[in-house]
């Protein structure tokens, strides 16, 4: 059985906090991929990434403006500003 998890990074274009989450998204992602690969023969976690900008959507703008970068998982306010990579890896890790 495969999981499939959705991140979603609320951002903006030039901001420095947004591209430093970004990384620490992508290698958290790539670790929970591979690890799940190596340990369950049954099935893995797909974990996809959406980057949304809050200059296209004034409901996001209004909400968030104030707390980029946001990490959304499954929907669900994760952390904003800066993000513990163990934190989020552990947070992908739990079923």
């Amino acid at each position: 059985m495969t999981r499939d998890i959705r991140l979603t990074l609320i951002g903006k274009p030039g901001c420095h906090l947004c591209d430093d989450a970004r990384e620490v998204v992508q290698a958290v992602m790539a670790e929970v991929e591979a690890e799940t690969r190596a340990t369950d023969a049954a099935g893995s976690t797909s974990v996809a990434l959406d980057e949304v900008s809050i200059l296209d959507d004034a409901a996001l703008a209004e909400r968030y403006a104030e707390e980029i970068p946001v990490l959304l998982v499954d929907g669900e306010m994760h952390a904003y500003w800066r993000f513990d990579p163990v934190r989020l890896k552990t947070a992908l890790l739990v079923d």
